[in-house]
């Protein structure tokens, strides 16, 4: 179950990176638009980063030894 709200966030950081990058690049638009889209990447970031924790935490994911 965590994995995939891992793997869903990561999408949503792609998506969020991507539409910055289109409010960016099509010219002189509404700027708010690409705060918007890197205010959510943050806080999706945030919310990966807890996600990995829990899930380390509470065993589900474990690092990987060399």
């Amino acid at each position: 179950m965590i994995k995939a709200l891992i793997l869903a966030t990561l999408v949503g950081i792609i998506i969020s990176l991507g539409q910055a990058l289109y409010c960016m690049t099509s010219g002189p638009s509404d700027d708010k638009k690409m705060v918007h889209a890197l205010t959510v990447r943050v806080g999706l970031s945030v919310g990966l980063f807890v996600l990995l924790l829990v899930g380390w935490r509470f065993g589900v994911l474990a690092p990987h030894t060399l």
